[in-house]
């Protein structure tokens, strides 16, 4: 998948004269990639366009888009996150409602980072790779970035359609299994390339 450039970030008035139809057409793409783990736990695949669109909102919350290296700041931040190369990616966010609930929760998932598996057909799980700077000794955050590296036999299995595939958490203290759709296998299997 190509990377993201410079060359691809428009500028802050061109952002705004287009956000509302980018923001209509990235919410249907991001709706094929949002898998609901159990009550509180939501993975969302990500995609080049994702990603994009990301660095764009966050250059337009920050005002930074005239202040020197912000484009390229984010673009660091997030193209890690940009799929391709037999390499899936996610964001896994927790969810409660209140703050104690959340500050409780989020010390009680310790280990997480050992227990979210993407299982392909009949292959063995594929363990996520946790992003080290989301996990503390004494908590995780909310919001957890995650990666997967498929071998080829995964990557051709994921793309052959009726393929089952689920994304699995196993912690102790929450579990959670989900079956992607075939659609959401459908852009899944699109992003590897």
């Amino acid at each position: 998948m190509k990377k993201i450039t410079r060359d691809d970030v428009m500028d802050g008035d061109a952002y705004e004269r287009e956000r509302e139809d980018s923001r209509r057409r990235i919410m249907v793409v991001k709706a094929k990639r949002r898998v609901p783990l159990g009550n509180h736990a939501t993975l969302h695949f990500e995609s080049r366009d994702t990603m994009l669109y990301q660095i764009l909102e966050m250059l337009r919350a920050e005002s930074s888009w005239d202040r020197p290296g912000a484009v390229e700041d984010e673009i660091e931040a997030y193209e890690p996150l940009v799929p391709g190369s037999g390499r899936l990616t996610a964001t896994l966010m927790f969810e409660y409602e209140t703050a104690e609930e959340r500050t409780r929760w989020l010390s009680q998932l310790l280990g997480i980072d050992r227990h979210l598996w993407l299982k392909i057909g009949d292959m063995e799980p594929v363990a996520a790779v946790f992003d080290d700077a989301q996990v503390s000794p004494t908590r995780i955050s909310s919001v957890q970035y995650v990666a997967w590296t498929l071998d080829e036999s995964a990557q051709e299995l994921i793309r052959i359609p009726g393929t089952v595939v689920r994304v699995v958490i196993d912690h102790p203290d929450y579990e959670a299994l989900a079956v992607l759709s075939e659609e959401t296998r459908n852009v899944l299997a699109t992003d590897l390339e």
